[in-house]
């Protein structure tokens, strides 16, 4: 299953913490496996229903059963640095039965059925909503709870639009999700996706969410473990978004293995009639609505290959009984194809982005914003309505530039009468620039089209008064600023 990178891979292996010096939306995430076939580390059996001692298992399941114990012993001695820097970017969490602190990365225990003894944090913000939504982050192979905390921006999302985040953490020595056994591909048949449906039922139960916005997400073995979800439980979840996995079924094993060469290998091929009856008898006799899926994956994974991307699409399409010719097809950000299938606007039934020349590590700083406009909750509504109207803006943009690179400072006034609360500022940066940096706003690309959304701190803009955000860019010889701004939709006066 994929992991953490072996120090021989020469990775960059940063994580951004949630808060400090201006992100860099070009750090991606460790979960790559080491390189297969090596034979130097044994395979991870399947979990069984009774949890098993971590020291029982191999540290990362692989397809080959002979090796020296010696090489256990150097992985782990590669991995712990790391894994100890991951953990140290999230506070340290705490055990709650009960409601959790807020604004604080908190483990829950006793929360319900757990035949695979994971653990359960929750991340509650300060401004939690009345009958919230609740979105379950899913981490990769060697990572955790924690580590998908600190490494993406869905607890300021969360700050900002006040939704509960659920995150399971693994407990066996890979630190993988069971996307593999018979149990876990079944409605209500043990394993993992059990324990993850009694975290929903807690959180549900604790904050009266709204029972039709629960959401998943996750990335690698949280990808796939977020199809297989979807796939048990279409009667609790509304929509998913993976990064980097493969489809409902693909990694089944029989042999008690976690790993699945040949799906991992891009080299399972069905019909999208074959792909769409794997998920319907994981749960027979189920005829309620099913939920959506977004699906994003680079072209150049060597972990969990491309042609994976397109069977996802196959699978959901037929589920969702929708034809596999796009409705539409745009390029939100350079080196990025996105489709949708059966409809043109941000929450068609099943979105697809590649990303042309993006490896396995592909999730980087911005994309949860864009799972989130998926999921229907990046308005203050719920996304049920419509965005907040735009007073008359002006912006100011000052560009200091060098050989290679430029700093740019942007400031936002509102010259209307009424407060902005809540804003999205839209602008096209100049060919040749790429962001690699931002501040006191979210980023949804590095090239082309960006949107720059506000952070929780500076979301309303009264009469008269300004915000500032700004950002840092390479450049190939055009160091200017952009011309033009619109902002919620309505264009500004550039000064």
């Amino acid at each position: 299953m994929p992991g953490v990178p072996l120090a021989r891979r020469s990775r960059s292996t940063l994580v951004r913490p949630r808060s400090g010096p201006p992100y860099d939306p070009t750090i991606r995430i460790p979960y790559d496996p080491p390189p297969e076939g090596t034979g130097d580390v044994p395979p991870t059996p399947r979990q069984s229903r009774t949890p098993v001692p971590r020291q029982s298992r191999a540290l990362v399941p692989r397809p080959s059963r002979t090796g020296p114990r010696t090489a256990l012993v150097a992985l782990l001695g590669a991995l712990l640095p790391l894994l100890a820097v991951l953990g140290l970017a999230a506070p340290p969490a705490q055990a709650r039965t009960g409601a959790v602190p807020a604004a604080t990365l908190t483990e829950v225990t006793g929360f319900g059925a757990n035949p695979s003894n994971l653990q359960m944090y929750v991340y509650v913000p300060q401004n939690v909503s009345p009958h919230p939504a609740v979105v379950v982050a899913v981490h990769w192979c060697g990572g955790s709870a924690s580590a998908m905390y600190s490494g993406t921006e869905w607890p300021s999302l969360a700050d900002r639009h006040g939704f509960v985040l659920v995150y399971p953490s693994v407990t066996r020595a890979s630190k993988c999700f069971d996307v593999s056994s018979p149990q876990a591909l079944r409605h209500d048949g043990g394993s993992d996706p059990v324990g993850i449906r009694s975290m929903v039922d807690w959180a549900t139960r604790t904050y009266a969410a709204d029972t039709g916005r629960i959401f998943v997400t996750g990335i690698s073995s949280g990808a796939m473990m977020t199809n297989v979800l979807l796939g048990d439980y279409p009667d609790v979840f509304a929509a998913g978004a993976a990064f980097s996995g493969v489809p409902f079924g693909c990694f089944a094993t029989t042999d008690g293995s976690e790993w699945n060469s040949a799906c991992a290998g891009g080299t399972v091929t069905r019909t999208a009639q074959q792909w769409g009856d794997l998920v319907r008898t994981a749960y027979p006799g189920y005829t309620g609505p099913r939920p959506r899926m977004q699906v994003w994956h680079g072209t150049e994974d060597d972990t969990l290959r491309y042609p994976n991307f397109g069977e996802e699409v196959k699978q959901w399409t037929n589920v969702l009984g929708v034809s596999q010719a796009p409705a539409a097809t745009d390029t939100p950000a350079a080196g990025w194809t996105r489709t949708r299938y059966g409809g043109t606007g941000d929450r068609a039934p099943v979105e697809a982005i590649s990303l042309q020349g993006v490896g396995h590590n592909l999730y980087s700083w911005g994309m949860a914003s864009r799972a989130l406009t998926f999921f229907g909750l990046d308005g203050d509504d719920g996304g049920t309505g419509p965005q907040p109207p735009a007073g008359p803006c002006e912006v100011t943009a000052a560009v200091s530039t060098w050989s290679t690179g430029l700093t740019a400072s942007v400031t936002v006034t509102n010259t209307g009468t009424a407060p902005v609360n809540g804003w999205k500022l839209d602008f096209t940066l100049p060919a040749g620039q790429t962001l690699t940096n931002g501040w006191n706003a979210d980023y949804s690309a590095r090239t082309g089209a960006v949107t720059a959304t506000n952070a929780a701190y500076n979301a309303t803009i009264a009469p008269g008064a300004s915000v500032t955000l700004g950002y840092q860019a390479t450049h190939t010889g055009n160091g200017t600023a952009p011309t033009a701004f619109s902002l919620n939709g309505s264009a500004c006066t550039v000064g």
